[in-house]
């Protein structure tokens, strides 16, 4: 599962509905024990953040059909990718 194509999109989508925020606040290392509870929606919704061509306020909107556990799943694995960017272009 990885994310492609607009990080930024995906990120603003998650911030308009309210998902950024609490999540930065969680302890990420307990939330995660519940992923696989998650996984195959989480699976979903990379697909759909993976095959979106529209803007971030369609995504948002089709981002909340989601159940909110999984939108902040979807927000943790963007932090990675935006933490694994920024050590690659830090390396180089």
């Amino acid at each position: 599962m990885y994310l492609q194509g607009q990080l930024q999109q995906v990120f603003d989508a998650l911030y308009l509905l309210g998902v950024i925020d609490p999540v930065l606040e969680k302890d990420w290392v307990n939330e995660l024990t519940r992923l696989p509870e998650f996984k195959y929606e989480l699976n979903q919704v990379v697909d759909l953040v993976n095959n979106h061509s529209g803007d971030f306020l369609d995504l948002s909107e089709k981002l909340k059909t989601y159940q909110r556990q999984t939108l902040e799943y979807l927000a943790m694995e963007v932090a990675r990718e935006f933490a694994e960017y920024h050590t690659r272009q830090q390396t180089h």
